[in-house]
């Protein structure tokens, strides 16, 4: 009888950790499986600046020639499973890819991004002070910069929050080629007029909120004389990028508009 009560008790332990996982924001154990097939060679780093230390995935191409930088700016949910398997697709593609856990040092005991329990992601992200997510990312694209295999040349895309903070950082960066938000705000309408690159925008059409956006950038940014050009997939939802590929998503419009915005995003990077 003791066995069978310790067996149950190790059997509830196990379930209520499987929920416990499936609960995290951040994990996406497809994701994790595609990253370990992955040919190519990823590291993490420690970025530091003023004090900080930022912790960075980079994936390589398997390239002989210099290759530009993407600077990925994950969602709301952190420096996700999945925003990992999508620095490797970048990579696959011919891109470096660097992406900084913006939550590092962040989560418990110092942690980041995968330390944090079920629903302290996100309101984590809604605490980092804008400042700190500037230099961050403005670390983290040095460093890309400054790597052997780099050629000099640097974009951002982002996702969701990070599709937002793309847009902000366009303000904030002078040498950037170009920025992809995926699916984020726009920035305040006069820091428009500091923005260099060309932003090309990512929309999902089922998303009133964020779509609500875009007819006022289009005029916003054609007054600041800054080139924008917004694509909108219909039938799509929010964070489309991630439910198009995601095992058990019923929604068709996400995968079609996942391939027809990673089709676009190739193309405007090969430019």
């Amino acid at each position: 009888m003791k066995r069978f009560a310790a067996m149950l008790i190790l059997l509830a332990a196990i379930l209520l950790a499987a929920q416990t996982a499936a609960a995290q924001e951040w994990s996406q154990p497809w994701a994790r499986e595609r990253i370990a097939k992955s040919p190519r060679h990823s590291e993490w780093v420690t970025v530091k600046h003023d004090g900080r230390n930022v912790e960075t995935l980079i994936v390589y191409p398997e390239s002989k020639e210099k290759r530009p930088v993407v600077l990925i700016i994950h969602e709301i949910f952190g420096l996700s499973d999945w925003a990992q398997e999508l620095a490797d697709e970048v990579a696959a593609a011919g891109y470096i890819a660097v992406a900084p856990d913006l939550l590092s040092g962040a989560g418990p005991n110092g942690g980041r991004t995968k330390d944090f329990a079920a629903g302290g992601v996100m309101e984590a992200i809604g605490k980092l002070n804008p400042d700190q997510v500037t230099a961050d990312l403005n670390a983290a694209a040095d460093y890309g910069l400054k790597l052997s295999a780099a050629n000099g040349k640097l974009f951002v895309a982002g996702f969701c929050w990070g599709g937002s903070q793309t847009f902000r950082f366009a303000t904030n960066r002078a040498d950037l080629s170009a920025a992809f938000v995926f699916y984020g705000g726009p920035p305040a309408k006069e820091a428009m007029a500091k923005i260099k690159a060309p932003v090309y925008g990512f929309y999902a059409g089922n998303d009133a909120r964020i779509g609500a956006t875009v007819p006022g950038t289009v005029d916003d940014m054609k007054a600041a004389g800054k080139a924008y050009d917004p694509v909108t997939y219909d039938g799509a939802g929010h964070g489309f990028m991630r439910a198009g590929e995601t095992p058990d998503d019923t929604n068709a419009a996400n995968k079609t508009a996942r391939e027809a915005a990673w089709a676009r995003w190739k193309s405007l990077l090969a430019k």
